[in-house]
């Protein structure tokens, strides 16, 4: 009996094992998690330190901020005013400067567990508070129902309410965006937790937690006297950094149940698959974890601590009490979970229960990880959590790209803002950075070398005579190809922009040629796309500063607030009248682009040339180079090109195509004011 329980005993091992390794591969190693977090971390602290007083700051929370990058899971991001600021009673009004703060009042009394009034202090606040506001005994109170009506699509245009969020899809992504308020202190009502953390999460977790306070999202308790009124208290900060101090068998159980409750739970029926949701599967690892009911968790017991957690939420829904992590008084299953509905789900998760473990093989994207050991008892499991070079290369790339973060200034033109934040970029590296850290910020320092070249161009007119233009001009010369030590093969293609602009057109096409054979190389890799074992065998080994620099392109972006090039100027004001703050213009679009723009003159044959390769990659390009959301301005580059080059028919047709895809750039008013243009040509 003991041998036959221990061989039981180590076939649950090597089951835990497998999963384990499996759930690396569809979450993620701990290492890339790692990577994902740190990036992302960087990138809100340059954002915050160079984030006026009266800006917005974001936060990225959710899936994606914990380290997930689960095919569906949606963005979560949640903006607050720097310069607004939630107090727990009136003296901590002491702290702050009421001359550029506006601060508001938690009153939670009347409101349920978990939920408050805010009332406005102020008299100085902004239009969208002073809309939302209502009187109650005597008194001006924010209400979480009209400035959610008010705020749902000042994010993203034509988003749609879900909780306290505006949700939509750009693209492939679903978002879901949240204007909040945020508190330095510590809710009085969540104190009990801080009493409760006696072996997780550990002090300094714990202390870094309470320091930074909490949030208050526009949505009131459904059963709340005041639930028009009320704001519920959000603790998304406190959660990601208990996320990050988890264990990686911890992550991936959470993993796994993030899956299950996808793949199975939700597969069950259409009456109960939106009664559990993702939250509710945090909010289980975490009581799991705190209770210490698992003591070592490990990828030999990955399984167990599964089941532990799945027995817990099977308790919970047979109870109809989900306790939230925080402030466990508040019943997360209060108004969803309960009468019929609760039977209903119950019979379900216990119809899995009693299946045992068994249950996981429901589950497609863990099914074959368990068949593996069942059916070849023999095979050998690696947790070896080692990225592979090529993979590691990639996410580290892609994660660390800063995007559209110089839209986040106030004004970039102007060069004492982007001074702020080389500034601050001089200030973080002095930090002890992690790795991952810190080739976000060589990012970013080449994007500001970059822009900082075309606005201090754009303060000359180019004659080739006057000084201050010449020293202009060598300064922005200088900075370009600074740039490009420390950039991707993409970026050289700034240096051809600005050779253009500046009318250097062979000293352009000399820039561009080589960018050209850079791209052509086999072992490229751009927008995931990658050969590995060439990858591997030209730059293998060797610093990613010289990989990124001899085998990594990237989109062309452009800030609309800066000219690079006047071909593009429609665009870029269509773009900003509708509050979109760059252009993302594929990198062999523009290559094609650029070689047309210069060569028509020097070359009318090279030029006719350039086109027919812009006309071919647009036309029949399959995802490879031209990504969805960015066929919109490929379009319209080829028929600003096909217009240039008299071919109007075929510009209109392009222009038309145009206005067919995805407005992910917001350039509509652009193409039609080129379209009449074409056509009122075409009249003449």
């Amino acid at each position: 009996m003991e041998f036959f329980s221990l061989r039981i005993f180590k076939g649950m091992q090597r089951m835990s094992e497998s999963v384990f390794v499996g759930l690396c591969e569809i979450v993620g190693t701990s290492q890339l998690v790692a990577l994902r977090r740190e990036t992302v971390d960087i990138r809100e602290m340059v954002k915050r330190r160079i984030s006026p007083n009266l800006g917005i700051i974001q936060m990225l929370s959710g899936s994606m901020r914990e380290g997930f990058r689960l095919k569906g899971s949606d963005k979560d991001i949640m903006f607050w005013g720097n310069n607004h600021r939630v107090i727990m009673d009136m003296s901590q009004s002491e702290y702050y400067n009421t001359a550029n703060t506006v601060l508001i009042l938690s009153e939670s009394s009347e409101s349920p567990p978990g939920f408050t009034l805010l009332q406005s202090l102020t008299s100085r606040i902004t239009r969208t508070i002073y809309s939302a506001l209502v009187r109650m005994n005597d008194r001006a109170y924010i209400s979480s129902s009209i400035f959610r009506q008010l705020t749902v699509s000042l994010i993203f245009p034509n988003s749609t309410e879900h909780g306290p969020c505006g949700t939509g899809i750009v693209g492939n992504l679903e978002y879901d965006t949240a204007m909040c308020f945020i508190c330095d202190s510590w809710p009085s009502s969540a104190s009990s937790w801080i009493d409760r953390c006696h072996a997780w999460p550990n002090p300094e977790v714990v202390h870094d937690i309470v320091r930074n306070g909490c949030h208050f999202v526009a949505i009131g308790h459904p059963l709340g006297i005041h639930k028009n009124e009320e704001w519920r208290i959000s603790f998304s900060q406190a959660e990601y950094k208990l996320v990050y101090s988890m264990n990686h068998s911890q992550f991936l159980t959470y993993g796994l149940l993030k899956i299950f409750l996808k793949e199975v739970i939700d597969q069950q029926s259409e009456e109960t698959n939106k009664l559990l949701c993702s939250y509710h599967m945090k909010t289980t690892v975490f009581w799991v974890i705190q209770k210490n009911i698992l003591p070592y968790w490990c990828p030999q017991n990955l399984l167990t601590g599964f089941w532990v957690c799945f027995k817990l939420l099977l308790k919970w829904v047979y109870k109809g009490i989900c306790p939230n992590f925080f402030i466990p008084q508040n019943n997360m299953f209060l108004t969803k979970i309960n009468g019929s509905a609760q039977n209903r789900l119950f019979l379900q998760l216990h119809e899995l229960y009693e299946k045992g473990l068994a249950c996981l093989l429901h589950s497609s994207s863990i099914r074959s990880f368990i068949i593996d050991v069942l059916y070849i008892p023999r095979l050998f499991i690696c947790t070896n959590e080692r990225l592979s070079e090529v993979q590691h290369d990639y996410h580290l790339v892609h994660e660390s790209d800063f995007g559209a973060l110089f839209s986040y200034t106030t004004r970039l033109t102007e060069v004492l803002q982007t001074e702020r934040l080389l500034k601050t970029v001089e200030q973080l590296v002095q930090l002890p950075l992690t790795h991952y850290q810190a080739l976000p910020l060589q990012r970013l320092t080449v994007a500001i070398f970059q822009s900082l070249a075309f606005i201090t161009s754009n303060r000359y007119t180019y004659t080739g005579v006057n000084k201050q233009m010449y020293i202009a001009d060598k300064l922005s010369c200088h900075m370009l190809k600074l740039a490009t030590k420390f950039g991707l093969v993409s970026d050289m293609l700034y240096i051809a922009m600005y050779y253009y602009k500046t009318l250097r057109y062979r000293e352009a096409l000399s820039v561009l040629e080589m960018t050209k054979v850079k791209l052509a190389q086999p072992y490229l890799m751009y927008d995931g796309h990658v050969d590995r074992e060439r990858y591997i065998e030209a730059v293998g080994g060797q610093s990613l500063s010289t990989k990124m620099r001899q085998a990594v392109a990237d989109d062309i972006i452009l800030h609309n607030a800066i000219c690079y090039i006047s071909e593009l100027i429609p665009e870029q004001q269509s773009a900003i009248q509708n509050r979109e703050t760059i252009l993302d213009i594929p990198v062999f679009v523009m290559l094609h682009f650029l070689e047309f723009l210069c060569y028509r003159h020097i070359d009318t044959t090279l030029s006719q040339a350039a086109l027919d390769e812009l006309q071919v990659l647009v036309h029949h390009d399959q995802g490879i180079y031209i990504y969805d959301l960015h066929r919109e301005i490929s379009w319209e580059i080829l028929g600003i090109s096909q217009q240039m080059a008299g071919n109007l028919q075929a510009a209109l047709y392009s222009y038309q195509q145009s206005l067919t895809q995805h407005p992910y750039h917001k350039i509509q008013t652009a193409t039609h004011m080129r379209i009449q243009d074409v056509v009122s040509q075409l009249n003449n």
